[in-house]
């Protein structure tokens, strides 16, 4: 597979590919790599350590798309028919000006599969406009529902447009594949064909029941703090001591019945009106009030220790030093231990989800920039170190002179 374009939608869907065993051909510009090499925390060595978590598993090839020659390797790798899958989140219109648009791509692989990810899809009026998760996440209505009621908009602290998109991409991949290879008791096309994944759109598609309440009724949610419009009680409440939270979620019914209980509130256990999802809504701020009595009255500990004992949903706000402590994900094996080349340990985020024979894995770090050009090259098109170095010396490919690869899983 090859994946082209930078930072994080694209190279995000890649990740997810390779840690369950896809081959993930990086391509690079071999004068500074994708940018995500310098964003965020800076190793020692100059390189972020998000880079070493994100390209994890795949091989670095630096090639120059803005050469001919560049180019020309590219098709040739296609045409190869050891390429089956691509990855590309340029601006829609710049891989067709480049020569490597579907149309001249598909002609040299019929079975490939085109995974082309973008602001706002390859068609439409604004198609050409660049597009990033900040902006995605505001056209596609998730910014609006998010911060409290009366105050701007606010964001998440991470890129949640982009690994949606992502995740989409993974899966249109996937898709793709099984259709055009069939399975048991279904023949497949036996044709490739494009995965048009829009930044916009998969935030979108994430917004649940907002549109037909809309369409069907007029109704816009509005902005509700840590709470949910139409689900109560779910929230964050205070607890006794300085700026700490519980985060609880007990909207189902018998588990309302059963916070009411562990709160000495009876009369709302017992209330018909409340006894039901629906007859709770217009309740909301005063059983939210009342809530927030309780936990105000308590430490984190001492409220998650009553709500755990009765089966309701509860936990702690946790930082992510919060979150590298807790026993949970620690008995999950969610943190995967990694050594980066100067000898110095980190941890990364286990592959999710977990699959019982086939688990995923981190087989090396992201890798330096261009260290597998050459291996690539010669592996896939039979280049000689005469051809290579005439590539690299005319600045087409990037990766070192005549000297060896590395091998990345040493």
């Amino acid at each position: 597979m090859l994946e082209l374009g930078s930072l994080i939608a694209g190279p995000f869907a890649g990740s997810m590919l390779a840690s369950f065993g896809a081959e993930v051909i990086k391509v690079e510009d071999p004068g500074a790599g994708d940018p995500l090499r310098k964003w965020r925390k800076l190793h020692a060595d100059g390189t972020s350590l998000w880079w070493r978590s994100m390209a994890r598993n795949k091989r670095s090839v630096a090639i120059d798309l803005r050469t001919e020659q560049g180019r020309w390797l590219i098709q040739n790798l296609i045409a190869s028919r050891r390429v089956d899958v691509l990855i590309e989140n340029f601006r829609p219109g710049r891989m067709e000006a480049w020569g490597l648009g579907w149309e001249a791509l598909s002609a040299l692989e019929p079975r490939l599969i085109m995974v082309r990810i973008s602001g706002y899809g390859q068609t439409g009026p604004k198609a050409q406009l660049p597009g990033f998760a900040n902006v995605a996440e505001a056209v596609a209505g998730l910014r609006y529902l998010t911060g409290e009621p009366g105050r701007p908009p606010v964001r998440s602290g991470v890129s949640l447009g982009d690994t949606i998109s992502g995740l989409h991409a993974a899966f249109g991949a996937l898709a793709a594949v099984q259709a055009r290879d069939g399975g048991p008791g279904r023949k497949g096309t036996g044709r490739g064909q494009v995965v048009d994944v829009a930044l916009t759109e998969s935030v979108f598609n994430m917004l649940e029941s907002l549109l037909p309440e809309y369409s069907a009724q007029g109704h816009v949610r509005q902005r509700s703090g840590s709470k949910l419009e139409g689900v109560v009680p779910t929230g964050t409440y205070p607890c006794r001591e300085p700026d700490t939270w519980v985060a609880i979620g007990a909207n189902s019914d018998s588990m309302f019945r059963r916070l009411m209980e562990v709160m000495g509130r009876e009369d709302l256990r017992d209330d018909p009106q409340l006894a039901q999802n629906h007859g709770r809504v217009p309740h909301a701020d005063r059983l939210d009030a009342a809530i927030a009595e309780w936990t105000g009255s308590k430490t984190v500990a001492e409220a998650l220790a009553e709500l755990d004992a009765v089966k309701v949903a509860a936990g702690p706000i946790h930082s992510i030093a919060d979150v590298s402590r807790d026993p949970q994900f620690r008995a999950r094996e969610m943190f995967e231990a990694a050594e980066l080349p100067d000898g110095t340990r980190l941890e990364l985020p286990a592959h999710a989800p977990r699959l019982s024979e086939t688990p995923g894995r981190t087989r090396w770090l992201g890798p330096d920039l261009g260290v597998d050009t050459r291996t690539v090259l010669r592996e896939l098109l039979g280049f000689d170190d005469a051809a290579l170095d005439e590539l690299h010396e005319a600045g087409v490919i990037g990766g070192g002179a005549a000297e060896a690869d590395a091998d990345p899983s040493s």
